[in-house]
């Protein structure tokens, strides 16, 4: 039963944190080099006279944290029938998102010469879209209880 709005939302949440593993958060260029960072690791790209080096340092728990709280959102879709239980899940997803956005910032810490001169991508941004569907979510929610409530009363 995937009709409520509070779906729509959350499954939109889920997508928004599934694409941050595929758009960089940060890039930074320094000369011949130019690093990106990504929920899955550091991308950097040094240009010189043999060719290009790619090289990748990879954050595992950083990914796994990206991954869980989208699997977070979309399993919350299913819990449309304890609307209270929906709602808590949500308010603990929308903390583990900004605590995974913080995290982020710690880890663009770790581009060549710190945040400065870095120019941040589209992925910087999608956690502050997610907490926005998550909180829209929590507005449906709040919706469907006063239609219940007013159908109750109407018996």
């Amino acid at each position: 039963m995937i009709q409520r709005v509070q779906s729509i939302w959350l499954l939109l949440a889920a997508i928004v944190l599934i694409l941050m593993l595929f758009l960089p958060v940060a890039t930074k260029n320094a000369g011949a080099e130019t690093s990106e960072l990504y929920t899955n690791g550091l991308l950097k790209t040094v240009t010189g006279k043999s060719g290009t080096v790619l090289t990748m340092n990879t954050f595992l728990p950083l990914l796994i944290t990206n991954i869980a709280v989208a699997i977070m959102c979309l399993a919350n879709i299913f819990n449309f029938k304890k609307r209270s239980l929906q709602k808590r899940v949500i308010l603990f997803t929308i903390a583990a998102i900004g605590g995974f956005a913080f995290w982020c910032s710690v880890y663009a810490k770790q581009l060549p010469g710190g945040v400065e001169g870095a120019s941040f991508g589209i992925g910087a941004y999608m956690p502050a879209l997610a907490i926005l569907f998550c909180v829209l979510a929590i507005f449906g929610i709040n919706k469907d209880e006063r239609l219940i409530r007013s159908a109750e009363r109407l018996r």
